[in-house]
């Protein structure tokens, strides 16, 4: 069986999509990604990769698609409501898809794949496996619904589906990577949520928790390229009347404005994010959901700052069930984080996602599924 991936290009839309890509390899099918600018983040997949698209960036979209509704593009959205986030996300990702619409097409059409899989917010990959026939499984990423963005940016395509003498998607079903608690569109099939945070060495101290607490600091792999490392100042400044160490974990982003680091407040090179947060007692992020789907399969508490996108939707669902706590970036104190390391009720509550996750059928169970959907399609 020959699979295509395809995904925006971003990490929190394709990572969680390599899981699945991985298991399917290991089951002997063959496995293509498109990838679309930057490519490079895939490489340590070990996955043979197609670029497609035109060379431009997801922000370059966005920027686009925002310039003609004389909207802002930035990625820090707290006073927008919902329904604008998803109404200018559907169309600066509509037009990342379009920019890819005709590689992805001419990459299908050559390599004849059995079944394509697309992140939910991919516009172009169901366009072409409805125009070439190729039964598609939309791919979540998260708590949202997969097949609502799907389908807003189907009607931002309405003309580009009309071109070809289609009416819209084709045959597809739904994979959500959460549990039912936590939401996901819920009319296809639930798979573990498995991280994949890239390739990267681990210094040998955070391979596993040590004899003091520790904390992680992140901001995901998108929020400091946008807005720096603001959203995180109040919570370092707050750490030094912390008893634990909080590793500081945002990639190469300037920490110049952060001042001078508390002593108990330790900068990181980039280190896979799963394996930073089985070495650390609790997590505090910005909201994203690779990010906290990450935490919940370790099953630490977390403390959600959301800043924009979907990391309000994340922060209602995870202080919702009981294993996250959330707050104003500017709001953060020393009561609330010792309430971050010492509340047992929250504990409970990230092992109880952790368990909910982990009854999941794993990457490798689904293969079965998919070959079946590829069957009867």
């Amino acid at each position: 069986m020959r699979v295509l991936f395809a995904a925006p290009g971003a990490a929190g839309h394709l990572f969680p999509l390599i899981p699945t890509a991985q298991a399917l390899r290991s089951a002997g099918h063959d496995v293509l990604l498109a990838g679309r600018q930057p490519v490079d983040i895939l490489r340590a997949t070990g996955l043979p990769v197609v670029e497609v698209g035109d060379g431009s960036t997801l922000r370059d979209a966005f920027q686009s698609a925002a310039a003609r509704v004389a909207a802002q593009p930035d990625y820090v959205s707290g006073s927008r409501t919902e329904e604008e986030t998803m109404r200018l996300a559907s169309l600066g990702f509509a037009e990342h898809g379009q920019r890819a619409l005709d590689s992805l097409h001419g990459l299908a059409e050559v390599w004849r794949p059995d079944l394509l899989v697309h992140a939910a917010f991919d516009a172009a990959a169901p366009l072409v496996a409805a125009s070439l026939g190729i039964p598609a499984v939309v791919h979540n990423f998260g708590v949202m619904s997969g097949l609502s963005m799907a389908d807003r940016l189907a009607a931002v395509l309405a003309e580009d589906y009309r071109a070809r003498g289609l009416s819209g998607p084709g045959a597809r079903t739904v994979l959500d990577v959460v549990p039912t608690s936590l939401g996901g569109d819920g009319t296809g099939w639930r798979v573990r949520y498995v991280p994949y945070n890239g390739g990267g060495t681990v210094p040998a101290e955070l391979a596993a928790r040590g004899p003091r607490r520790r904390v992680a600091v992140t901001l995901g792999t998108v929020l400091t390229d946008w807005d720096g490392v603001r959203a995180i100042a109040r919570v370092i400044e707050q750490a030094a009347g912390i008893d634990a160490d909080f590793l500081l974990a945002v990639g190469d982003a300037d920490l110049a404005p952060l001042g001078t680091l508390p002593a108990n407040v330790r900068p990181l090179p980039w280190v896979p994010l799963a394996q930073l947060l089985e070495s650390a007692d609790a997590v505090v992020h910005h909201g994203g959901s690779g990010t906290m789907l990450t935490a919940a399969a370790v099953g630490i508490p977390q403390l959600i700052l959301p800043q924009g996108a979907d990391h309000f939707t994340n922060a209602d669902a995870a202080e919702g069930l009981g294993f996250a706590l959330r707050a104003e970036d500017t709001a953060v104190d020393t009561e609330l984080l010792d309430a971050l390391l010492g509340d047992d009720r929250l504990r409970k509550g990230a092992a109880a996602v952790r368990a909910a996750m982990n009854a999941l059928p794993t990457p490798a169970e689904l293969v079965p599924r998919l070959e079946e959907f590829v069957r009867t399609s």
